[in-house]
């Protein structure tokens, strides 16, 4: 029996409408409507067709249903810039990474949610309300995906096809989901990590709009910026020299840390625009030369590196949720394919807990100890 939501689901993911994937099928668009609605079921020929059409194995059809993630509850980077075919899309790779976590989970036990929520603070006293609880001080943060990873947040990468799409954030059975643009540089998508980050802990779902983005905004600049960090260590109206320079020490975007030093009085208004123009003609309006490496997922690094170790791979997990490897790997910085045999972790990151449920079928029966609370960052 084929799954009319799943038809939806990856029908969505490809960005195609009811009316475009039935023109490809050969079909009428009533036909495949009453699929999606489970008033008729495809024949065998037809449901190959689709299979073939939209890149999802045969038995993706037939799996579970999918409830689609509502769209009001997802808070979206520039929500407003985005069509709404294209928040489909990304709403449908949302559920699919959803069901990525749960086939992860089934096989790891990944760090539990610490993700706190607090009643209406500023976003300024919220970001530094969480790195208190995290025991983060005024220190940058070495890698912002490590140190979400560690603290129970599901963090995904979007495929290229998703470049007008930043990034957003969903809480799904108490789990906070975040998905980020790839293409992006390192620093902005450390940015994008933290605002969306701002949206769990200060907005209830549902809750969109300009108000809420520029909170969420705040949120990430003071996050990334501590106040008495960015006090101790820039001079009054920096030059651009020092701005430069600056940026590595927090890992942002020039003009992110430009912006920050104007809000904190640091820059007039005069100096704050002039900076502004002259980092963008250097090209820190569209890039960040000579920028920090991309950050990746240790959590997806660890979990491909220990089925390795038993004889399995990505692959198994695939099978899993019935995706193809390639369409697996865009959700996971594309850990699917690259990732080699051996044991690391990048310099400066913080290992989250990830053990091996032994009552698990492919679990190791003996997996090494790891302390089941992450590490704050220092």
């Amino acid at each position: 029996m084929v799954t009319p939501s799943r038809i939806t689901v990856a029908r969505k993911r490809r960005g195609m409408t009811i009316v475009e994937l039935s023109r490809k099928l050969d079909i009428s668009a009533q036909s495949l409507s009453n699929y999606e609605r489970a008033r008729q079921q495809p024949s065998d020929e037809t449901l190959q067709k689709i299979s073939q059409t939209l890149g999802f194995p045969r038995e993706f059809f037939s799996g579970g249903e999918l409830e689609e993630i509502p769209s009001d509850s997802v808070a979206f980077r520039a929500r407003s810039k985005i069509p709404a075919g294209r928040r489909e899309m990304a709403l449908a790779v949302g559920r699919l990474g959803v069901e990525i976590e749960t086939a992860i989970s089934k096989r790891f036990r990944l760090p539990e949610s610490d993700i706190p929520t607090f009643d209406k603070p500023s976003p300024e006293v919220a970001a530094e309300m969480v790195r208190a609880r995290w025991d983060l001080g005024q220190a940058s943060i070495p890698n912002m995906i490590h140190l979400l990873e560690s603290r129970g947040v599901r963090v995904f990468s979007l495929a290229p096809e998703y470049a007008d799409v930043d990034a957003f954030s969903f809480w799904h059975e108490r789990k906070p989901f975040i998905f980020l643009n790839t293409l992006k540089s390192a620093e902005r998508s450390r940015f994008d990590a933290a605002h969306e980050l701002g949206h769990l802990v200060m907005h209830s779902p549902g809750l969109n709009g300009a108000e809420a983005e520029q909170e969420a905004n705040t949120f990430a600049s003071a996050f990334l910026m501590p106040k008495r960090s960015i006090v101790a260590r820039m001079p009054q109206g920096a030059f651009m020299d020092q701005i430069i320079a600056g940026r590595k020490i927090w890992k942002v975007a020039a003009l992110a840390l430009t912006y920050r030093l104007h809000d904190l009085g640091m820059l007039s208004d005069w100096q704050y625009r002039t900076l502004c123009v002259e980092l963008s003609k250097r090209g820190y309006r569209s890039g960040e030369p000579g920028g920090i490496a991309r950050e990746t997922s240790q959590v997806f690094d660890k979990v491909f590196k220990s089925l390795r170790s038993r004889g399995k791979g990505p692959s198994d997990i695939a099978a899993d949720v019935h995706l193809n490897p390639d369409e697996l790997s865009r959700y996971v910085f594309g850990l699917a394919i690259t990732a080699q045999d051996g044991e690391g972790r990048a310099p400066g990151g913080v290992r989250p807990a990830l053990r091996l449920i032994s009552s698990h079928p492919d679990a190791d029966p003996s997996p090494r100890p790891e302390s089941r609370r992450p590490r704050a960052l220092r």
